[in-house]
């Protein structure tokens, strides 16, 4: 369970990279801004994941 939602982080992150540099490319603020919260969305989740590794060790 924690490597899928370590890979659903990974891929919130890139999809959020994409949005926010084709947003920033073709001036939509509002896409731009969408990419940058699915970014924040991943990090909270890989943080939470990796909270998760530090208590089970």
């Amino acid at each position: 369970m924690a490597a899928d939602e370590k890979a659903q982080a990974r891929t919130e992150k890139a999809k959020g990279k994409v949005k926010e540099t084709l947003g920033r490319a073709t001036g939509n603020e509002r896409m731009e801004a969408e990419g940058r919260a699915e970014q924040s969305k991943g990090d909270l989740r890989q943080a939470k994941e990796n909270t998760k590794d530090a208590f089970r060790h």
